[in-house]
């Protein structure tokens, strides 16, 4: 699994990714601080509204970025992204006003929107192979969940000797340790196969190939599934475990912690499931387990069978997500990457802003097993949905008909077979682009 590690770029840049991920945890504990510091009892109103900023700028932000990451070579501008997240991060501690807090989120977010992607989009690029492409990305769930789990326990052990405002001090070295270790690599930075669009449908290329692609239109409402039983996880956690439970802080954590070993379990075991089993059939089952998950909450009563039910759902979580990367790298020419990856970015995080105050809105209103039929009703939709969009014959390479290319047409490559005037078919791997632009139909 650690096998992509030996690839110097990569083992740079899962490094860039580590520190910059526990810099971002140690910033939301500070974050969280800072809010009751300013807004005392309103704190949760200032950081719910944090919140909200965020996602709003994930969705609106992501697609742009992913446009004219181009024009800027990759390591410049993954660099630059790094430089500019530090130096908002610096004035964090210096504000006096909630206002001052909400522009910096946008501005921190914003920058993340850029970031990810562009970064996310270049690892299939150092890694060709799409084997220890797999591992990598196993590497980087394991990374994520590691995050979640190590972050409050070192913020916890920073805070027991220095102020809250210091946290926000590591941040800036977590991100400009980020920024020297993309510095020191080359990166490739392949340009869009079209340049020649304007700047409304480069800024819609993501999407459109995207929702162009079956198995990605599958991907997106497996997005579902994963935003209604994570923000369920997420948001509700601390209601059920403190307010209806009646434990500590210390059971809180570990149940947070049954929820990232679970999906650690599930990245450490999909490298070698892969190499069997198909993406769909992994994913598929992966958002199942999570819908019977949130089916079952409605019968949990105590909190051992708490423990394995958030287990179970960490489980399902890591089986959708971790494959994602594979599906998005076989989907795009790699100049297309970068706005693939933000459309993946702002579409799976536009499921988390329906999910996150749902969630919020129905645990309190409704009560926690009216959120869980709500949440299992959500997953199960999305479930049958990717089952519908995603054929189960996805094939690697299809055989296909054009129409109207000249016999001196660069893509009349391989065995091209005549099937009419002006007409021919032959069978390549497909990806939206200008000679495909919707996907092709197999040719009888």
């Amino acid at each position: 699994m650690f096998a992509p590690l030996s690839n110097p770029v990569y083992r740079h840049l899962f490094a860039a990714q580590v520190l910059s991920l526990l810099g971002t945890g140690l910033a939301t504990v500070a974050l969280g601080l800072l809010a009751f510091e300013l807004a005392g009892t309103d704190a949760g109103l200032v950081l719910g509204t944090a919140l909200a900023i965020k996602m709003i700028c994930y969705v609106g932000v992501a697609p742009v970025a992913g446009a004219f990451a181009h024009l800027l070579p990759r390591r410049r501008l993954l660099v630059a992204l790094d430089l500019i997240r530090a130096a908002v991060v610096v004035m964090l501690p210096f504000v006096t006003e909630i206002w001052q807090v909400y522009v910096l989120i946008a501005l921190l977010q914003t920058g993340s929107a850029a970031f990810t992607p562009t970064f996310q989009a270049t690892i299939p690029d150092v890694l060709p192979d799409e084997a220890e492409y797999t591992r990598a990305l196993s590497l980087a769930r394991l990374a994520y969940d590691l995050e979640s789990l190590a972050s409050p326990m070192v913020a916890a052990a920073l805070l027991g000797v220095l102020g809250f405002s210091w946290l926000f001090g590591f941040t800036v070295l977590g991100f400009l340790a980020s920024a020297v270790l993309v510095a020191s690599v080359v990166l490739p930075s392949p340009r869009p196969p079209d340049l020649s669009e304007g700047a409304w449908a480069r800024i819609t290329r993501g999407s459109r190939i995207y929702l162009a692609t079956p198995r990605l239109r599958g991907l997106l409402a497996l997005n579902l599934s994963v935003a209604a039983a994570g923000a369920m996880v997420i948001v509700n956690t601390v209601v059920i475990v403190r307010g209806g439970f009646g434990l500590d802080d210390r059971a809180l954590a570990l149940t947070l912690a049954a929820y990232g070993g679970g999906s650690m379990l599930a990245a450490l075991t999909l490298p070698r499931v892969l190499e069997r089993v198909s993406d769909r059939a992994v994913m598929l089952a992966g958002a199942g387990v999570l819908a019977l998950g949130m089916t079952a909450g409605l019968m949990v009563q105590g909190w051992g069978a708490m423990l394995v039910l958030w287990a179970w759902l960490g489980l399902g979580n890591g089986l959708v997500l971790t494959p994602a990367g594979r599906l998005l790298r076989r989907s795009a020419e790699a100049g297309d990457r970068p706005a693939l990856f933000g459309a993946q970015f702002a579409l799976s995080h536009a499921c988390w802003l329906l999910t996150y105050p749902l969630a919020g809105w129905l645990g309190a209103s409704a009560g926690i097993a009216a959120t869980f039929a709500t949440m299992a009703a959500l997953a199960a939709l999305g479930v049958g949905l990717a089952a519908a969009f995603w054929p189960s014959d996805d094939a690697a390479e299809i055989e296909h008909e054009h129409e109207g290319l000249s016999p001196e047409h660069p893509h009349r490559h391989g065995e091209v077979v005549p099937s009419g005037p002006g007409r021919f078919r032959h069978r390549h791997a497909i990806v939206i682009d200008r000679e495909h632009p919707r996907w092709p139909r197999p040719a009888s």
